[in-house]
């Protein structure tokens, strides 16, 4: 394949005004992929039952718990035709005992989002990794080859997100692989597939990002003024994102970093410093041993 044929960039973009918590992408991703348990841990604060990405969860649909109104709007505005329809987005999709209690019923809200790896247009796992288990594929996506992954765990600290994580059983690298076998047969990945409302829309990215654009003029124009987009910027730290959200709070709530940069950027610098250093060392040797020797 030439680099003209190659197929346009393929990603997620994740409306997280729709998402209902169902948790089927989860499902789906764990089924597909043969992801292990990761335990279902209870986290006594949250309903959530995962609580983060990691080498055994590559789909996280995240619960945030606000006491704060959002106010009424249709949020099936906007959506691709026959997609879900409009969900109410002025109370819960689920009121926890006691919501009411202090405040009254409908000042209780659940912000609920499902994360993915990034699939970064500059990918810092993909700098650090010394055995080329990390690749980019020719839809633009990052893949780990856990063949060829030798454990060493560079590329965890590497993330800007902390998506990826080692397998305790193994000590390799995993993470969501965007479902590469399935896009490469012109499938859509699994949890795209599996969400029932269309919360996670999978596609080109061009087309997804303005598709998203057009959401978020819709959310605001019906009164959704927190309505943004996360990741969607080309010229963000990370080139833009390959999987991207549009969100209804600042990204910290979502336990998203504000302003993530690709975390190798100074590599370049660092190894001139280091490399001009060494050549101070060793000029300052040689003409040490000159010295002793004269």
């Amino acid at each position: 394949m030439t680099t003209d044929e190659r197929p346009p960039r393929k990603g997620f973009f994740t409306d997280t005004s729709v998402c209902i918590g169902c948790k089927a992408c989860e499902v789906a991703c764990k089924e597909w992929n043969s992801v292990p348990e990761d335990g279902l841990d209870f986290l006594a604060s949250s309903f959530d039952n995962s609580g983060r990405l990691s080498a055994d969860t590559w789909r996280h649909v995240a619960f945030i718990e606000q006491r704060a109104p959002l106010g009424h709007q249709d949020s099936g505005v906007g959506r691709p035709e026959g997609t879900a329809g409009p969900v109410d987005l002025g109370m819960p999709a689920f009121e926890p005992p006691g919501a009411g209690e202090g405040g009254g019923q409908g000042d209780f809200r659940w912000l609920m989002s499902s994360d993915v790896c990034k699939h970064c247009t500059h990918a810092a796992c993909l700098d650090v990794c010394p055995t080329g288990a990390l690749f980019r594929t020719e839809f633009d996506t990052v893949v780990v080859q856990d063949d060829i992954c030798n454990g060493c765990g560079y590329c965890v600290p590497a993330c800007p997100y902390g998506v990826i994580d080692r397998r305790e059983v193994d000590g390799r690298a995993w993470k969501c692989t965007l479902c590469y076998d399935r896009i490469g047969d012109g499938l859509e990945p699994a949890c795209a597939k599996a969400c029932p409302t269309d919360s996670i829309q999978f596609g080109d990215v061009d087309e997804l990002r303005e598709r998203a654009k057009r959401r978020v003029e819709d959310l605001h124009e019906a009164g959704v003024s927190s309505a943004r987009l996360y990741g969607e910027d080309p010229e963000d730290g990370v080139g833009g994102a390959g999987a991207f959200f549009l969100l209804l709070d600042e990204p910290e709530v979502y336990g998203l970093p504000p302003d993530p940069v690709v975390t190798t950027r100074d590599l370049p610098s660092m190894w001139r410093h280091a490399g001009a250093a060494a050549a101070v060392l060793l000029a300052g040797a040689a003409v040490a041993f000159a010295g002793r020797r004269s």
